[in-house]
This record gives structure tokens, C-alpha cells and sequence, in this order.
């Protein structure tokens, strides 16, 4: 089919091109630089146990809901200060198909 959801690249695809060099999606996935996200979404900032987050995620109270995630994901360092997530998602399109593909990883 020729549509534009066609072709718009899936939030799995997109995952393992931007995310799964420092995260794991997989059940009991390990940490790896970045905490693994299997059921991030509704969860809290900074709290995988074992994992070494920064004060910044540690301290700010929030919870992993999908506005708070866009923000993140499109400019981490400026949504938390001081987080060890340098690395965004420009595209609004591409952070809302993540979104979506990390809230159906329960």
C-alpha cells in the first residue's frame, strides 16, 4: 500500500535504529548504558532497581506518561537537567511511534 503510515517507519524499527544501543525492550532485559524499558510507560523516573541513574531522574518526582516521555525524548537534557540521555528524537512523528511501540512493552 501506498500510504504515508506505510511508509513511515514502525516504533519497533525505529527502537532498534535509535534506542537499543543503550536500551533493552526484551522481559528482563538487562541495563545496559541506558536502564531497560520494558514497562516504562506509567512507571517512574528512576526507578529500575540496580540501575545508576542520575540525581536529575532520581529527584524529579515524575512518572513515565506519554507527554512527559515526548519531552524527554525530544530534548532530554533540557526536560531534566543533568541526565546522563544526551541523545533525542528531533522528529515528533518517530518520538510518538517509540511511544507508542514502549507502551505495548508491558
Amino acid at each position: 500500500a501506498n500510504t504515508p503510515a506505510a511508509q513511515a517507519p514502525s516504533g519497533e524499527s525505529l527502537f532498534k535504529q535509535r534506542c537499543s544501543a543503550c536500551h533493552t525492550i526484551e522481559a528482563g532485559g538487562a541495563a545496559k548504558l541506558g536502564p531497560p524499558l520494558r514497562g516504562v510507560v506509567g512507571r517512574a523516573a528512576g526507578a529500575v532497581p540496580g540501575f545508576a541513574y542520575s540525581s536529575a531522574l532520581k529527584q524529579s518526582g515524575a512518572k513515565w506518561d506519554k507527554p512527559t516521555l515526548d519531552g524527554y525524548l525530544a530534548r532530554p537534557a533540557a526536560k531534566f537537567p543533568g541526565t546522563k540521555m544526551l541523545v533525542g528524537v528531533p522528529a515528533a512523528d518517530q518520538r510518538a511511534a517509540i511511544i507508542v511501540y514502549l507502551a505495548s512493552k508491558k
